[in-house]
């Protein structure tokens, strides 16, 4: 079947290649869905595994976010049947949906949202599911509206994660402040539902205190853990929380947060597939409970662009897009050119 594949640096290619090319078709296990994919956004994570293939390994199958349909199903899998319509991010230690068709484990996939095309469907289930533990899981926020009025800061909030995050946070009644600096990027967030724009470029604790904040009762770091690690202990609330998802460069000092009794969390959205964890399907149904939400309006999808079709030279286009880190929201790929392969 048709698949692109990512191929390690080279003296040539420092930052790799991704090629076009052919692979098995996979069979699926027990616990499997078999899935044909119909379109798939990429992630940061995309380029840090590419960049992590040591010279002179196999090509690697990349890719964790994807909409699809189901062709086959494992002999435990009760959930789903051939025909259904999915969506998932999956396992990042199995080959990714760059690919005419996936494999995925039933627990981590949810039935896409009946109203949206595949290409929105495809921009939501990684972003999705890292916002929603950051925050319901992570930070202990009720989303259902049991800590409306609670303050939120969320760092990045014109990005995938905190283009999502902003609107579960409305959603959940919490006063969100976000942090963009580009002119698009301002009115993307303010669109989406922050009540407050800050600027990421200029010091922010006069920025909340512009707004009579001197602090905030949680901290949402979808940006640069390093680079906000004192303006974020600085910031928050005594008792507060914090959550980031992006690894820290260097130790980080937690000292500061001791006389606040503030914690400090992360978020990794592949810890439970990682480590089947007993609670591996809670991923699952926080898809079928987020797709009910946008069924019901009161969540949309995050797509800003999407490339056609699904080839080397397209994704290439969307992880050069990503590198330049000014996306607003997710780039999606949706379908694979006529005719062959499959």
């Amino acid at each position: 079947m048709r698949a692109v594949l990512a191929v390690p640096a080279t003296p040539d290619h420092p930052r790799g290649q991704l090629l076009d090319g052919d692979v098995p078709w996979p069979e699926p296990g027990p616990e499997d869905l078999l899935v044909r994919i119909q379109a798939v956004a990429v992630n940061p994570v995309d380029l840090k595994v590419h960049a992590s293939l040591a010279a002179g390994s196999e090509p690697r199958l990349l890719g964790w976010d994807a909409a699809g349909v189901v062709e086959a199903v494992g002999a435990s899998v009760t959930r789903f049947r051939p025909g259904d319509a999915v969506w998932f991010a999956g396992d990042i230690g199995r080959p990714g949906c760059y690919a005419a068709a996936t494999l995925v484990d039933h627990r981590l996939a949810g039935h896409c949202p009946s109203n949206l095309s595949w290409a929105e469907a495809a921009a939501l289930p990684l972003t999705t599911l890292t916002a929603w533990e950051a925050l319901f899981e992570q930070l202990r926020l009720d989303p259902d509206g049991g800590d409306r009025g609670r303050s939120l800061l969320i760092i990045g909030g014109a990005g995938g994660v905190g283009s999502i995050a902003i609107q579960l946070a409305r959603q959940a009644g919490l006063r969100v402040l976000a942090t963009a600096s580009r002119p698009e990027s301002r009115a993307w967030v303010r669109q989406l539902g922050a009540e407050a724009v800050l600027d990421h470029s200029q010091p922010l604790p006069p920025q909340l205190a512009s707004l009579g904040l001197t602090s905030v009762d949680r901290i949402a770091n979808f940006a640069d853990t390093d680079a906000y690690w004192q303006t974020m202990a600085e910031l928050i609330s005594p008792r507060g929380a914090i959550v980031a998802i992006v690894g820290s460069r260097q130790p980080l000092d937690l000292e500061p947060l001791k006389a606040k009794s503030a914690s400090f969390h992360w978020e990794f959205m592949f810890t439970r597939p990682r480590f089947r964890t007993a609670d591996m399907d809670e991923q699952g149904r926080i898809l079928e409970r987020l797709a009910a939400r946008i069924e019901s309006g009161a969540l949309r999808s995050t797509m800003t662009r999407c490339f056609e079709p699904i080839c080397a030279a397209t994704l290439q286009q969307a992880h050069d897009q990503l590198r330049r880190g000014r996306t607003l929201g997710k780039v999606v790929l949706l379908g694979w050119e006529p005719p062959g392969g499959g």
